[in-house]
Formats: structure tokens, sequence, C-alpha cells
């Protein structure tokens, strides 16, 4: 049995080879997966052990009540006489105060400022040569006009050494003059895509830490013969819970946390991608051995015949699955080395970061993985058809017949059970007091219900499909050969269905949010002109001179004008986003801001307002007092002077303009506006944007802009989940393929008695196109109406979050049912010039 098995493997090369590929596509994307965050995961390593090569001791300020740190408290920075304390401490060789804070934005030869992809734009204080940093042509600054530029940068601004760039910072726009070039040890241009720009000792604290005699950190250099450990204790326990006190490996540590966090993002992609191609796998080989056992009806029960017992047969299509897993996943391992590798290098080389990668390596969890869900995906396919196979009597070895059509009773009444308790839970979680996740669940099962019923309404649907496609004799043939086997049929589609609504569903979600925001801005937002920043490039809003204000207000046809600053504080000790806001009354009428409790009139030196949401979540009412701490300053305590509604896109708690002085960022993130009319559109738009000819980051638009603005950063979801569609469409691609060439081989005797009585060679390849495409527009069919019905369940647990509308993505569900045709006709190409090329008189002899 076993070398019947294996002979018969050998002799079908054509079936491996296509059983075999879906599984390969799912196990290159779990290993390709495993390698590239393992490449990343070491290159990281190398950098931040490069990074923190100097650094033995380091102080910081600490942030409350948080292991992490953000710019703000960064900038909350360390006193520049805390430099002098330390220094004279037991055991400290030297102290450095150090300046290295993300915001430098470098404005390009071309007029717009240099962004990257992700790595920082740092702004440090020039402390001279060392192990790490060192020129490599020019000279160090020697005043506050002058900058030394790291080489990556000085490659992306396209200036050279002497010539003049402007900067923004924390200060209005400043042009300084480049005197030097700086790299990296190793020769480096950067550090890992970093973009940094290093001012003189005398203007970096003001330019990026907003006030002078401040540094945001402070490097100690133990004395010999002192660990570093033993001062950082000392160190500690001299300055208090006020300041972070760490060892140049803990930060290095820290640092490759926080690394292996964000490639758990890679890692999730490439596994969903995994996680599809295999689920779609499955159905396919699951269909492909379902037709074999059909197809070898007579050779298993001869081997029964033989001898042969019903564990051998299910041994004999085990084996044969085995054997697929096995070989597939060897193929996607190599393929998923190969294919890590060239992620990893486009990461380091086109995706603006700059990492130099460590050597490629295979991690343990990569075959284990590989193989382990190779092999497990083939057999959990091929269980049913190898029951099914042990059931075939042996009286079939003497029938001519395959066996006869299976009853589609009882999968039939399970899955009208499924889909009408799923519709229940469904009903129930769309009801006023159902519980959002019952919209899930709901949603989950009765898509199960539907992969239950698909072969149920397989033949009616299909044939009704087939209409469209059925003129004439080759088309009506392929219609009734798509509903012959409602089963092989249901399989094969259902391999189009599954990716098709995976990703109807996520597209029926982001239409429903891009809806909703829409919605929401269309009813609240009244300015006519929004001046602001892209946020997508960094993590704080781009800021810009608040002189620029007062400017745009006595330009003519400006009716009205608020301008808003942004900032972080620490409000009853939790993170809080704020917001100060120069003319609140304009504001709210510009946001339909409406107040509950309380009024927004005049906030007053110590009164706040906040929204009602966190207002609920905080049990706040107006008239209660709150402690706030911002960047700067003491911490003081404020009444509630309101709890408002509205307010799109404002922060949960606004501040009185009393505070600025005390943001980490003191300028304006954004201004409102409204035009009376008199002076054009157009033209006031045009005015405003000559103001803000200095700030190349900040944009005026219209409602319509900052609703796409709003919505921009979902466009890589868009992407990937297009990506994701080429996948699933090409797994079914190959399914179809498979099922029609394997249907083909089936019916080779029914092929020749057609061409003997009259069906061309043309003819021929019609009626296996017009079958692969009736199956194909099947599955897409179902697909998007599965997808659409998912997305909305979705849509029902993110009301809480403001995603109230329904939107149905119809433009893109009409491409997938395009794209579920032409997957059709492209599957039908070689099945059907092989059905073509059937010899007449050798297939009516055929056995």
């Amino acid at each position: 049995m076993l070398r019947a098995t294996l002979k018969n493997l050998l002799f079908r090369k054509l079936r491996l080879l296509l059983s075999g590929l879906a599984v390969v596509l799912g196990v290159t994307f779990v290993s390709g997966s495993f390698v590239l965050t393992d490449t990343l995961g070491r290159s990281f390593d190398d950098l931040y052990a490069l990074q923190y090569r100097t650094v033995d001791v380091q102080i910081r300020p600490a942030p409350p009540k948080s292991t992490t740190e953000d710019d703000d408290e960064i900038r909350t920075g360390v006193p520049a006489d805390l430099v002098t304390r330390v220094r004279s401490m037991s055991g400290v060789a030297a102290a450095t105060g150090v300046i290295s804070v993300d915001g430098a934005r470098v404005i390009g030869s071309n007029g717009k400022v240099v962004t990257t992809n992700g790595p920082s734009r740092l702004g440090s204080n020039w402390i001279g040569e060392n192990d790490l940093v060192r020129l490599r042509a020019g000279r160090a600054p020697a005043d506050g006009d002058e900058v030394v530029l790291n080489a990556a940068l000085l490659d992306a601004a396209g200036v050279e050494v002497g010539d003049r760039v402007g900067i923004l910072t924390m200060q209005p726009k400043r042009t300084f003059t480049v005197v030097g070039v700086m790299e990296y040890a190793g020769g480096r241009d950067s550090l890992g895509g970093n973009l940094e720009v290093s001012f003189h000792e005398s203007v970096a604290a003001r330019l990026m830490l907003g006030r002078d005699e401040v540094y945001s950190a402070v490097d100690v250099e133990p004395a010999a013969g002192f660990a570093p450990g033993a001062v950082r204790d000392d160190v500690r326990a001299a300055l208090g819970s006020e300041f972070r006190v760490q060892t140049g490996a803990e930060l290095q540590a820290t640092a490759r946390k926080d690394a292996q966090s964000d490639l758990q993002l890679f890692n999730g992609i490439l596994l969903a991608f995994a996680a599809v191609s295999l689920l779609v796998g499955i159905f396919l080989i699951l269909n492909t051995f379902s037709i074999l056992v059909a197809q070898r009806t007579r050779e298993l029960a001869l081997l029964r015949a033989l001898g042969g017992s019903r564990g051998q047969v299910i041994g004999s299509v085990v084996l044969e699955a085995i054997v697929i897993g096995v070989t597939a996943a060897a193929v996607g391992l190599g393929l998923g080395v190969g294919a890590g590798t060239l992620l990893a290098w486009l990461f380091s080389t086109r995706g603006g970061t700059g990492l130099e990668l460590a050597g490629v390596g295979v991690p343990s969890a990569a075959p284990i993985a590989a193989f382990g869900v190779g092999v497990l995906v083939s057999m959990v396919a091929a269980v049913s058809p190898a029951l099914r196979a042990s059931r075939i009597p042996v009286i079939a070895a003497l029938q001519e017949a395959a066996t006869p059509d299976r009853s589609l009773a009882k999968i039939t009444v399970a899955g009208t059970a499924v889909a009408a308790l799923g519709a229940t839970i469904l009903a129930v979680g769309y009801s006023r007091d159902g519980q959002p996740w019952f919209a899930g669940a709901g949603a989950v099962a009765a898509f199960i219900g539907l992969l239950l019923l698909t072969p149920a309404l397989a033949r009616p649907a299909v044939s009704r499909i087939g209409r469209v496609f059925s003129f004439g004799a080759a088309g009506q043939l392929g219609r009734l050969n798509s509903a012959r086997d409602p089963r092989r049929t249901a399989i094969t589609a259902t391999t189009l269905m599954v990716g098709i609504a995976l990703i109807t569903g996520m597209n029926t979600v982001l239409a429903s949010i891009n809806a909703s925001v829409r919605d929401r801005v269309t009813d609240t937002m009244m300015a006519d002109l929004i001046v602001a920043g892209d946020t997508s490039l960094a993590d704080d809003p781009p800021t810009f001179d608040p002189a620029v204000l007062e400017r745009i207000r006595s330009l003519p046809g400006v009716a009205a004008v608020a301008g808003t600053y942004q900032s972080q504080a620490q409000i009853e000790g939790n993170p809080a986003s704020i917001a100060v806001v120069t003319d609140i009354p304009a504001l709210a009428h510009m946001r339909s801001i409406k107040t509950t409790e309380g009024t927004l009139a005049d906030l007053g030196t110590d009164r706040v307002a906040v929204d009602e949401r966190t207002a609920r979540e905080r049990s706040l009412h107006a008239g209660s007092i709150v402690t706030v701490k911002l960047a700067y300053g003491d911490a003081r305590h404020l009444t509630v002077a309101a709890v408002y509604t509205g307010g799109e896109g404002v922060a949960p708690w606004l501040m009185p303009k009393s505070v600025v002085k005390d943001l980490a960022v003191p300028q304006l993130s954004g201004v409102d506006l409204t035009v009376t009319g008199v002076v054009p559109f157009e033209d006031v738009r045009r005015d405003v944007e000559t103001l803000l000819r200095d700030s190349p980051e900040i944009t005026v638009t219209d409602r319509d802009g900052y609703i796409k603005r709003q919505t921009s950063q979902y466009d890589l979801v868009v992407t990937m989940s297009q990506i994701l569609l080429a996948l699933a469409v090409l797994i079914a691609v190959l399914g179809v393929i498979n099922t029609l060439a394997l249907s083909v081989l089936e019916r080779t005797r029914e092929l020749g008695l057609l061409r003997v009585i009259g069906l061309s060679r043309g003819q021929t390849m019609r009626m296996v196109t017009v079958e692969a495409v009736i199956i194909s527009v099947f599955g897409a069919m179902l697909g998007t109406v599965s997808g659409t019905g998912l997305g909305a369940a979705a849509v029902r647990t993110l009301e809480a979050s403001g995603i109230t509308t329904v939107a149905v993505p119809w433009s893109r569900i009409t491409l997938y049912l395009s794209l579920g045709a032409a997957a059709g006709v492209i599957a039908a190409v070689l099945p059907a010039a092989r059905a073509a090329r059937t010899n007449a008189l050798d297939a009516i002899s055929y056995e």
C-alpha cells in the first residue's frame, strides 16, 4: 500500500504541485514573518548598542505614573545647575548636559520641510566629537547662527556646507549657516535613519526646549574604579523621584523592548496574510482530495478487494496529504527565508529608515512553524476525503460509475440552524438594549452557516448566474457542468468567497468610518477654513508662530478667528490631551460646541472645561476641582467651569489662555476661521497661505480638505487590504484551475464523445471557460454579500467610538465581482487548452 501510494503520487506530479501551492504561500508568509522580525530585531539591537555606547549613566526627567516618556516630558528639562551638582558627587568623573529632542525641521532646497517615515528629526547641542559622533567635513558651530547637520540630512535637504537653511523649532522659523557635516561610528550617515541638527550650546535649549538653562538629559561618566550601577544608585538616591536615572545598558534594553513591540505590527500583518492563505488553502486541498477520491473509486475499491483494510485506505490518502504538506513546507520555508530577507532589505533601504541590517538568520520558530503548519493544514483538509475513501464498497470496483451523489439534507439543515442562530444573535446585537459584541458574534455565526449552506445554494445559484453566459451549446454545457456537483462547486467557490468576504468586510468598515467622519464634520464643522499641519508625520502636531493669528484676523473678508494650542498635561495624575483656545465663543460656533453644565463664556485663570464623555468617565461636574500639572510650572488646582458636547477634533480638556507660557510648545497648532463673503473665498485662502509661507508644514484647507485629512490615515489599511485581496484571488485562481484540471481528467471520455458528435476545439475551450467564470462569480457574490454583512456588524461594535453610519462600498463591490469573473477566465486557460487538445478516439477508449 505504501509503494502504491508513493507511485500514485509520482505519477500525478501536477496534482501534487497544484495541491501544495496554496500551502506554500501560507508557509512562506509564516516563515518569512519570523525571518523578518528576527533580522530587524537583531539590527535594532546593534543600532541601540551603538547609540548608547558612550552612555554610562543618564539622568532624565521622570514621567509621572509611567515607565515611558514623550517629548513633552523631555522638554520639561533637567536644570542646568543639576550638572554642577552631579559633577561634584563622589564617584563621578564628568557630567555633561545633553539636548536631544525630536522637532528640528529643516526646510530643504526645494522649499519643503524634510520629512521621514518614522525616524526622528532631532535637534541637539554640539558637545564635541566622541566615540559615536565625529565631523566628516567642515567645523563645529562657533555661535548661535551656525549649525552642523548629519550626512543623511545634508543629502535629504539638498544643501552643502556654507549654505543658509531655514529651520523650524519651538521658535518661529530661523535661518542658519551650515558649517559642518557629522557622521557616526563606522562612517554611518545616520543612526537608524534619524535626521539631526546640532546647534550651538547658546541657542539649543531655547530652540528645542523653549527656555534657557535646561537640558533634556545629563550624561554621567563614572570615575575610575566605580561601576555604572553603583553611580546610578548614588545619583538616584541623591536626586529622588523627580528624575529617572538609568545606565546605558538599561536605556538600551528599554529601546530594544519598544522596537520589538513595533515589529509586532509587521509580524501581525504577515501572519494575517498567512492565515488567509492557509484558510483558503484548506478549502483548496479539501476540494482536491474530494475530487481525487471520487476519481479513484474503482482503484481504491480494487485495493480493498485485494485485501486492503479501511485503515490502509485512510492511511493512503493521509500519506498523500503528509507528502504534500512536507513538500510544501520545505518549499515555503525556502521562499519565506528569501521573502523575509527581501522585506528586511526593503525596510532598511527603501523604507526611509537607514537601518544597517545585521546578518540574515533563520530562527528556530521559522522551520517549526513552517512544517507544523504545512503538515497540519494538509492533514486537516484530507481527513474528510480519507474517511469517505475508506467507506467505498468493494462492489464499486466492478461498476463503471464513480460514487453516487451524496444527499445535501444534513449539511443544509445544519447550515440553516447555524445561520438562523447567527441572525437571531445579530438582531439582538443591533437592538437598542443589545451588547455591541453580540452583533459581531452573530455575524460570525451567520457566516459559518452560509458556508454550510453553500452546497445547497450552489445548484440554483450557478444555474441562474449561468444564464448570463450560456448562449450557444458550449455555454449551455458549461452552465450544466457547473451545477453538476454542488459540493465541488461550493468548495471551489468558497476559496474565493472567504478572501473577498474579508476584504469586503474591511472595506465596509473603512467606508463607514469615512462616511461617519464626513457626516459628523458636515453637521458640526462651521469653519470655512482650517489652518493646521499633517499629524501623520510626527507624534506632535506641527506648530507655527502665534503672531500669525493677529495678521489673519486683520485680513479683509475674515469674520471670526479662533487659534488653538495643543499639548499634554497630567490631570489628577493621568495623561490627558489639552487645548488652549484664543476665542472660545468663536470656536464653539465653528465646531458646534454646546454646554450641558456651566458656561464657556469665560474660563478665567483658574477654570477649565471638559467634554461630556471624559466628565462621565471621571465623575466630574461643573464646580469640581481638578489638579493639573503642565510641562512647566507647579501643579495648579482648577475648577471645572463647564461640561460640553460636540467639538469635532477638539481636545477633551479646554484650558485658560493664561497657561500658554507653561505649555511644552507655546505655539499655535491650528486656526479656524470664517469668511464674510465680501471678499472671494479663494482670495482669503490665498492671503492666509501667504502669511504662512515661513511654515511649509502648515496647510490651509476647507471642510472637504479637512475630511480628507482625517480619513487619510486609513489609506495604508486600504492598500494592505488590496494586497490581501490579490493574495485571495491568486489562491482562488489556483483552486479553480485545480478543480477544472481534475474535472477535465475525470470527464475524458465525455469530452471525447462531445468532440465526436461535433463540438469544436473552440467550443470546448468556451465550455470550460464558462464553467470557471460561473463558479468564480458565484464565489465573488457570496463573498461580497457575506463580507458586507460582517462589515456592518463590525460597525455596530464601533458605535461607542462615533462610527454610526453604515456605508456600503458599491464601487469596490462591483470591482470585486469583476475580478471574480476575470479570475474565472484566467483559471480556465490551462484546463480549457488541455480539454481542447483531447483526442476524440483516445478519449472514447479511455479507461
